[in-house]
């Protein structure tokens, strides 16, 4: 085996997944804030959850065809740098695979397009479920995901025959106990991305002094959500830790930087692993707190490294530093949360500054916590594709040269970092437009009538122009 193609199907992968897994985060948890939007809209008749919910539903239509789009080409490197996976898991991943395109991508494809082009054309309460079923769909997707890679996890519910795994028991795949704690992980990890990058844009407005009265809601619904969510989030991020404790001792060891057995363990907080020296560097623990996370005890065994053979150890530097990242991520973003939620409830945003720019500029670290958080796993699951089943030298497809492999590889990259910084800026452009511009659609006598909007003072003279030529066009469909 080439060691040199596997590593750049391996980069290959993580790369192109790296990518997508950016626009997912982002769209479900968007999703779910539009359908709420759009309930508070109807339920109170106050036009700012409109206007708020018309500003982020451009977004969302970008961030959900880029998301679209990124996902495609993950399939296709199944078959052309993975196809023993392919072959072997077939039989599983194939279906759950297909449930995800019946149910989520239905939903998505049936609804979505009611939710861009439709609201004059259906009635309120159909274009309110038509935005929850959008929802509902998004976060199909993310659990027929998460299934599929669950059971690469934690391979549950068949037998190996002929060296394909046959699926013997389809509730215990789909129900496994490792998917009811990773998938409301990572769907509050959604929810907390999207969360803080409306709380960015409505605290950049507030310091720009524009848009106001949505600025205000951004910034108080999404920093609220996130103050109640961030504790939940940290509790399965513990459930987490416990199955990988349990099922994936290894990657434990890995993320926890042991090398040694340790009765009681210590907690590693900061350390440079040397994976050659089998030790760490500039090491910084905690007595007895390993035993603690580990197993809720103050007494008990971790084990370490050293009792796995060195090709059955994960690269050890990238889960213990990503878990690290992610985990800073989540106590940065609690604090930013109970901050933001606090002031906006006893104070004039107008005059916390000192809140507003660090809000500002949070908008990356959702993204880079779930990109750190799937690096640990995926990365701490290495040497197996499939959890003590099937290496991942194993998984690489028969005779794949690494010529092909290296130009794959950067004709992805380029291609996704074309898409990506395209998509990128025309979310910004919506983003510097601003909630209140653009053009507002009425409707008089069935047809069609646009009619420029804009409060700002600057633009009262083609305000007022849109208004005669509206009145005018009335008046010449009364005659």
């Amino acid at each position: 085996m080439n060691i040199s193609t596997l590593f750049l199907s391996r980069l290959q992968f993580a790369a192109t997944i790296s990518f997508h897994i950016i626009f997912p985060a982002f769209t479900i948890g968007l999703a779910a804030w539009l359908a709420v939007l759009e309930a508070m809209s109807l339920a109170t008749g106050n036009p700012v959850y409109r206007r708020v919910f018309d500003f982020w539903l451009k977004i969302f239509g970008v961030a959900f065809g880029m998301g679209v789009v990124s996902g495609m080409v993950m399939a296709f490197q199944l078959g052309t740098n993975w196809s023993e996976l392919s072959r072997a898991s077939g039989p599983i991943q194939g279906p759950l695979l297909s449930y995800e395109a019946f149910t989520a991508f239905a939903l998505e494809a049936a609804f979505f397009g009611v939710v861009l082009f439709g609201r004059s054309r259906v009635r309120a309460w159909f274009y309110l479920l038509s935005c929850i079923l959008v929802a509902v769909g998004t976060t199909l997707s993310a659990f027929w995901i998460l299934v599929n890679n669950s059971w690469m996890q934690h391979p549950v519910g068949f037998v190996i025959q002929n060296g394909v795994f046959v699926p013997t028991d389809w509730p215990a795949i789909i129900f496994n106990s490792v998917v009811w704690v990773r998938f409301p992980h990572m769907l509050l990890a959604a929810y907390l991305t999207t969360a803080f990058c409306v709380a960015a844009v409505g605290a950049r407005y507030l310091l720009q002094g524009r848009d106001r009265a949505e600025a205000t809601v951004m910034f108080r619904m999404a920093l609220g959500l996130a103050a109640v969510l961030i504790p939940l989030q940290i509790f399965f991020g513990h459930l987490t830790g416990d199955y990988v404790h349990d099922y994936q001792p290894a990657k434990f060891a890995a993320i926890e930087g042991r090398w040694v057995d340790e009765q009681p363990a210590a907690e590693v907080i900061f350390a440079v692993p040397d994976s050659d020296g089998e030790r760490n560097r500039f090491e910084w623990k905690v007595p007895v707190l390993g035993s603690l996370i580990g197993s809720g005890t103050l007494d008990s065994k971790e084990i370490g490294l050293k009792d796995f053979a060195r090709a059955d150890r994960p690269p050890v530097a990238i889960p213990f530093f990503a878990f690290r990242v992610m985990a800073g991520c989540g106590m940065l973003m609690l604090l930013l949360a109970w901050l933001g939620t606090y002031c906006a409830r006893s104070r004039k945003l107008n005059e916390q500054r000192w809140l507003l720019w660090p809000v500002a500029w949070s908008f990356p670290l959702g993204f880079i916590a779930v990109l750190t958080g799937w690096f640990t796993a995926e990365v701490g699951r290495q040497p197996w594709t499939v959890w003590g089943v099937m290496r991942t030298a194993d998984a690489l497809t028969p005779g794949l040269s690494s010529h092909f492999a290296a130009a794959t590889l950067a004709l992805y990259v380029a291609v996704y970092g074309f898409i990506f910084c395209f998509g990128i800026y025309y979310i910004l452009k919506i983003v510097n437009r601003g909630v209140m511009t653009g053009k507002v659609v009425a409707f008089w006598n069935g047809n069609a009538i646009h009619q420029t909007f804009n409060p700002d003072p600057r633009f009262a003279a083609q305000r007022k122009a849109a208004e005669i030529t509206l009145a005018a066009r009335k008046a010449a469909s009364r005659r």
